[in-house]
């Protein structure tokens, strides 16, 4: 089967080369810049679990012809627009395509563009970044990819993917409940990054902080409403694991939203934190917090476009 990753970043370059490395059949769609500068370094993966350097098959919009059997989607959401366009010559009526976005927003622009009997469900959880060089850099042991069909069947073509990306050097996961997966997903990166880039502080130092405590269980709680209200409830298990992980002393723990505003990145505001504002926006639900980091940021991303420095 063959394999096109769109997006050749931090996660996409992770996933996709370690498939290349086990001898899957992968192509990157990539960007006339970065196309370049894999050319000309190789991609190069740093990792706890070892180090690589890839040459990896390279395409780029307009070289694309011919449909895939499966696409792993990895750009950021605020890229998603763009890479639709771009990857639509590789999707036939049997293509499945598999997106690790964050967020929910995807699905329905995948739903859109391409109806339902091309999508699949996914979650990623891996730690990485590109550095000053382009290299893939992974920050923690954690690289798991879970996929499953929407509807949570067992069917023959999710087996097949099973197949295809197993025994490739990350764990995998086939899950029957993808689709809560993935809202759990959104339910702790939206609690965690509202609540870091809202105080501009990492956990410990919030636990810390006067009224601290108070305010991380409110905005978990203010989340998991949304989720509840306009989604798949999360499990109270995973309510607790959150909990614990978001409430830990002295915790050095911050998100990658909060890593990106810090660095004066742009920020998945509007997937993240907005789209949960949106949805809401029929409920009769209070969410003073989650409003309150959404305009925070929004104001931050908007300041940040228009060219003025990050604060």
């Amino acid at each position: 089967m063959r394999i096109l990753v769109v997006g050749a970043g931090s996660t996409g370059g992770y996933f996709g080369g370690r498939l290349l490395e086990a001898g899957r059949d992968v192509s990157f769609l990539v960007r006339p810049g970065r196309a370049a500068q894999l050319r000309e370094r190789g991609l190069e993966i740093v990792s706890p679990h070892g180090n690589t350097t890839l040459e990896p098959p390279l395409l780029t919009a307009d070289e694309l012809s011919g449909a895939f059997d499966v696409i792993l989607l990895t750009v950021k959401a605020y890229g998603l627009a763009q890479a639709l366009d771009d990857m639509a010559p590789a999707v036939g009526p049997n293509t499945l395509i598999l997106p690790v976005l964050n967020g929910m927003r995807h699905v329905d622009a995948i739903r859109r563009r391409f109806g339902d009997a091309n999508l699949v469900g996914g979650v990623c959880l891996v730690a990485t970044t590109l550095d000053d060089d382009g290299r893939v850099v992974q920050q923690a042991e954690i690289q798991r990819l879970s996929y499953g069909e929407m509807s949570g069947e067992r069917s023959e073509r999710i087996e097949q993917v099973h197949a295809l990306l197993s025994d490739a050097g990350f764990e995998t996961e086939l899950s029957t409940t993808i689709e809560r997966d993935m809202w759990e997903k959104w339910t702790m990166l939206a609690s965690m990054g509202g609540i870091n880039s809202l105080m501009r502080a990492p956990i410990g130092a919030i636990v810390a902080a006067p009224e601290g405590l108070a305010f991380i269980h409110a905005f978990i709680a203010e989340v998991a409403s949304v989720v509840r209200a306009v989604g798949v409830a999360p499990r109270a298990d995973f309510l607790a694991w959150i909990t614990d992980l978001l409430t830990e002393a002295d915790a050095p723990r911050t998100s990658s939203m909060y890593r990106d505003l810090c660095a004066g990145e742009a920020v998945e505001v509007d997937q993240i934190l907005g789209d949960l504002v949106a949805r809401a926006a029929d409920s009769t639900l209070d969410l003073p917090l989650l409003k309150a980091a959404y305009t925070h940021l929004a104001i931050y991303d908007a300041h940040r476009q228009a060219g003025g420095e990050a604060s």
